[in-house]
């Protein structure tokens, strides 16, 4: 179990060194966005023509790197969306079995059904270098790829996610397993 819970760990550094990086994205495309806004309305007033469809696709494409390289990160924070009308009730070894089986027969087969089925798409928008219809647009064939490697992190934090609900279900008082602390409140983290 050490050896997995050590893959476990490099999983989710991987994950935090790439959403820490997606932060300064968020941070770059607000400028893109801000360029774009101030520059539409000069070039109406001005006519220097400093707006481009190259920037408006530049801030598209940094935002679905942020909604996609961002998903295994919100996973390994535990901050994605959940209903938790029965969640919050169960008892941390509870929590542990729902999450387990949420990542074993959800999670991880979504990843998969995504990468599998993205891949012709992606492999075709590389075999034409596909580029945006739009004058003076980008190359699609990147962002493309952007989406099974995205769901490839998202497999991989969810398989992270699944080995340390073994670890806890294994040894519910083991302190080492990461994302498995107990909050003030008694609630095990680190859910789907």
């Amino acid at each position: 179990m050490r050896t997995l819970l050590r893959i476990a760990h490099r999983i989710d550094r991987t994950n935090e060194w790439i959403g820490r990086a997606v932060y300064w994205l968020t941070l770059v495309m607000v400028g893109v966005g801000a360029y774009n806004a101030l520059v539409r309305y000069l070039d109406r007033f001005t006519g220097l023509g400093l707006s481009s469809n190259t920037y408006i696709e530049l801030q598209w494409y940094m935002y679905s790197l942020i909604f996609l390289l961002g998903a295994a990160y919100t996973l390994k924070h535990n901050a994605h969306v959940r209903v938790d009308v029965l969640f919050t009730r169960l008892t941390p070894r509870g929590r542990a079995w729902v999450n387990l089986g949420g990542a074993l027969l959800f999670l991880l087969p979504f990843c998969i059904l995504v990468i599998w089925t993205s891949w012709p798409t992606v492999h075709n928008s590389w075999a034409v270098l596909e580029v945006s219809p739009d004058p003076g647009g980008l190359p699609r064939y990147p962002i493309k790829t952007v989406i099974p490697i995205a769901f490839i992190l998202l497999f991989l934090q969810g398989v992270s996610l699944a080995i340390k609900q073994i670890a806890f279900l294994r040894d519910p008082a083991a302190e080492d397993i990461p994302g498995h602390a107990q909050s003030d409140s008694g609630k095990a983290q680190g859910g789907i």
